[in-house]
């Protein structure tokens, strides 16, 4: 993935490696968690897919899947673990982090957004200053 920038009056095509680098954090258990997932799969070309779509009870929800590499994929590595993120969603979540919870209440995977300004207490929604859609129930009790 590369970024156009002027020099000269010429665009000129530069690495975008400090923006992937910041793109998405993982904590060492969210890491462990999804490392254990792709051994089970046993497939080298498979990485954990996170991704933004609309729904959920703040307007926007994430998903995460195991995924092959797509054309236009921000790809980078985070704690070991080959992250694969689309461009649009990309935008929404620079500079989050990914955990995984295992507590009484269940286990699974939590974003910590800097770009949201709300979330559902369930973790699996938010909603930036920009978005526009209404907020709706997910159904998650909190």
């Amino acid at each position: 993935m590369a970024e156009k920038t002027q020099t000269r009056g010429k665009p000129v095509m530069m690495a975008k490696t400090e923006t992937q680098q910041k793109l998405v954090l993982m904590t060492p258990s969210a890491a462990e968690k999804v490392r254990e997932l792709l051994d089970e799969e046993s497939d080298a070309t498979l990485g954990l897919r996170i991704f933004v779509a609309g729904g959920g009870c703040s307007g926007m929800q994430y998903g995460m899947t195991l995924d092959e590499e797509q054309e236009g994929d921000v790809v980078v590595e985070v704690e070991g673990v080959r992250v694969l993120v689309d461009e649009m969603s990309a935008g929404y979540i620079s500079g989050s982090e990914v955990d995984y919870v295992d507590s009484l209440m269940g286990a699974g995977f939590t974003v910590n957004n800097p770009n949201a300004v709300s979330t559902c207490g369930c973790g699996h929604s938010f909603k930036t200053a920009g978005d526009c859609g209404q907020a709706r129930s997910c159904g998650c009790g909190h």
